[in-house]
């Protein structure tokens, strides 16, 4: 996997979640996977159609009601799968909604070794310079990132390194990525 399918993935909120279910066994039909994943119908379907664009799940020929879909993996989709169930086994309760947010994951997977700023944003093109901001600020809150300042270069630097779960999430997103190039 690379780093542009990751920051696709995750522009849905619901897309890491619903995949993850799908790994754990839960049957790829919309109703046990809402309860799986506490998605709302609009969310859920809306990040169900993205999953099918990007071809990582498709419906199953032949099973299902037209009006009730069964949805399944595709080989690309196993591997994203596996991925999602990772971090879901690494994460807790309380952290689902930090890893619902775009960036997060993607800014993650970036940070296996301390980086600046810019460093991470070259890593990451389409994402901007206020949302890397709000995001590296929400992770530091969490205390998934710890930022330290270089006061004595000029002008002066914060370089970034995922701590804690960010780090154990770092690493997993890293090691995928590094196997698929």
């Amino acid at each position: 996997m690379d780093i542009g399918l990751l920051v696709n993935i995750t522009s849905r909120a619901w897309a890491l979640p619903i995949l993850a279910q799908l790994d754990s066994g839960i049957p790829g039909r919309q109703a046990p996977l809402l309860v799986a994943t506490g998605a709302g119908r609009t969310a859920f379907a809306q990040s169900m159609d993205h999953l099918i664009t990007i071809g990582l799940v498709e419906r199953n020929p032949g099973h299902g009601h037209p009006l009730r879909p069964e949805f399944r993996l595709t080989q690309r989709g196993v591997l994203a799968a596996k991925l999602a169930s990772q971090i879901n086994r690494i994460s807790k309760e309380e952290d689902q909604a930090l890893l619902r947010r775009s960036w997060t994951l993607p800014i993650l997977a970036s940070l296996q070794s301390p980086r600046y700023f810019i460093e991470i944003k070259r890593d990451l093109p389409p994402i901007t310079d206020r949302a890397l901001s709000q995001s590296l600020k929400t992770m530091e809150t969490r205390n998934w990132v710890c930022r330290e300042v270089d006061e004595f270069g000029r002008p002066p630097r914060s370089q970034y390194s995922a701590v804690s779960t960010g780090r154990a999430i770092s690493a997993v997103t890293a090691s995928a990525i590094a196997v698929t190039e």
